[in-house]
C-alpha cells in the first residue's frame, strides 16, 4: 500500500472510531429545520456525521477548533509537503541551468510565485491550528 493512499484513509474517516466497550450513552436533541440545515451543511464540509461533529464541536479542546478541523489542517500540511518537494526539485534543475548558462530563464519567475503560493498556503494551514 502507498504512503499517499494510508495517508489519505487515516484523514477519511466520517464516523468516530469504535470504543472497547460502546459507547453507553445517546442523547437526543431537536432541532428546527434552519438548524437541521446547517448542521448538515457543516458536518459535510467537514466530512463527518452530524452527530460526530455535535461530539467534538462540544469537546473541542479549542474553541472553535474540533478534532477533524485539525486533522484537515495536518492533511493540508502533508500535501504542501508534497508541493514543496516538487518544487524544490524545480528550482534545483533552474539553478543548474542557470549555473550552465548564466542565463535566467523564464521558469525562474514561475517557480519562485508557485514558491509564494505553497508558503502562503502553509501560514493559511498553520493559522488554522490552534497550538497550546
Amino acid at each position: 500500500m502507498s504512503e499517499h493512499a494510508s495517508e489519505a484513509r487515516m484523514f477519511a474517516r466520517r464516523r468516530r472510531a469504535n470504543v472497547a466497550g460502546g459507547r453507553q450513552h445517546q442523547h437526543k436533541v431537536k432541532v428546527t429545520p434552519e438548524e437541521e440545515a446547517l448542521l448538515l451543511r457543516l458536518a459535510e464540509a467537514q466530512r463527518v456525521t452530524v452527530p460526530r461533529l455535535l461530539v467534538e464541536a462540544a469537546l473541542a479542546s479549542a474553541p472553535g477548533e474540533t478534532p477533524t478541523e485539525r486533522r484537515d489542517a495536518i492533511a493540508e500540511l502533508f500535501r504542501l509537503h508534497r508541493l514543496l518537494a516538487a518544487i524544490s526539485n524545480n528550482v534545483n534543475q533552474i539553478a543548474r541551468a542557470t549555473n550552465v548558462t548564466g542565463e535566467v530563464h523564464e521558469e525562474l519567475v514561475a517557480t519562485l510565485r508557485a514558491v509564494r503560493r505553497a508558503a502562503e498556503r502553509i501560514d493559511a494551514a498553520i493559522d488554522g491550528l490552534s497550538l497550546p
